[in-house]
């Protein structure tokens, strides 16, 4: 494997796994234009996989995305699903249409999500940024398993996170930020991202035996528009979570920041990278196109008594359990 960094390019990492991208059947979350999701259909399109599966809540942005892959790569079938994470309802009705087709699933890349957002509750009653990021792709992914995982077929599941997990763990005792009274936008988000990366633990745990891949990335930053509302507020309380947590020292306030290309290659390295089969390296956090270190990760992100403890928090709030 080349050395792989920061500045490594979507396009870079696409040429040099273009072999495992061909007549793949690919499933990405949150496609609208300007986002992650819409620019790593877009860069993996001329390799000729068989199949990309657009799904997104916001169905013309989804056809925008579409119609800019088509002109990309006119061969390249795509389709597209309504999928609204923030509702379990409609989740299990986007599961129910992708169990009628007749593909197999190589590539489900969750990376569909909310940053930071003010609090409110999904139709559920579960705080919005947990809701979407978290319990909505873990709903939608465990649903659709028997398009992942088949006899004799491999399958890979990645969970886009963030560095973001930093700033906090799974909130067990309180996971609702009780109701709102002791909710801060960020350390919501960081309960959200902790849940990614533990998701692909539980995965690669349980499953890893039967073919399937499962790992989680920070992509890096980026600026997508993800953050809704006051910006410049927002950033500031950001810098400050990073600095009282000794992240930041004294005059330090500046994020690394990537281009968007620079940013979509974790996800096709995560999608596709043959170093990633291996066992070893199931249910890795990755950054930067390379494995990250456990000691790189916080414990409370990679811990697998967390992960199952999460496992089966998620299900009580899906009212279904998932055994493997």
């Amino acid at each position: 494997m080349s050395e792989y960094n920061a500045q490594t390019t979507a396009e870079e990492m696409a040429r040099d796994c273009q072999a495992a991208i061909v007549n793949k059947n690919i499933l990405v979350t949150g496609v609208s234009p300007g986002g992650l999701g819409a620019e790593f259909a877009k860069v993996i399109a001329p390799y000729g996989p068989s199949l990309i599966i657009l799904a997104n809540r916001d169905r013309p942005k989804a056809q925008e995305t579409q119609a800019e892959i088509q002109r990309i790569a006119p061969s390249v079938a795509t389709r597209i699903l309504n999928l609204d994470l923030s509702s379990q309802a409609q989740v299990r009705n986007a599961a129910k249409e992708v169990l009628t087709y007749n593909e197999h699933i190589d590539v489900l890349v969750n990376n569909a999500g909310v940053m930071a957002s003010p609090f409110a509750l999904s139709d559920d009653g579960v705080e919005t940024q947990f809701a979407i990021n978290h319990v909505g792709h873990f709903l939608f992914t465990n649903l659709i398993m028997s398009k992942l995982v088949a006899p004799g077929k491999t399958g890979r599941v990645v969970n886009v996170s963030s560095n973001g997990h930093e700033l906090g763990p799974v909130r067990f005792h309180d996971w609702n930020f009780d109701n709102g009274k002791n909710y801060d936008i960020w350390l919501a988000y960081a309960q959200a991202k902790s849940a990614n990366i533990l998701f692909s633990v539980s995965l690669a745990q349980k499953l890893g035996d039967k073919g399937l891949v499962s790992v989680s990335l920070h992509p890096g930053t980026i600026n997508t528009h993800l953050l809704r509302g006051d910006w410049d507020t927002s950033f500031k309380a950001l810098v400050k979570w990073f600095r009282v947590l000794g992240y930041f020292r004294t005059g330090q306030s500046e994020f690394t920041w990537k281009s968007m290309s620079q940013g979509v290659a974790t996800h096709v390295f995560a999608a596709f990278h043959e170093s990633l089969s291996s066992l070893e390296s199931n249910g890795s956090y990755l950054q930067d196109c390379t494995i990250l270190k456990p000691e790189q990760v916080r414990s409370w992100a990679r811990d697998p008594i967390e992960a199952e403890q999460l496992w089966k928090l998620t299900e009580d709030i899906v009212k279904e359990k998932f055994d493997y």
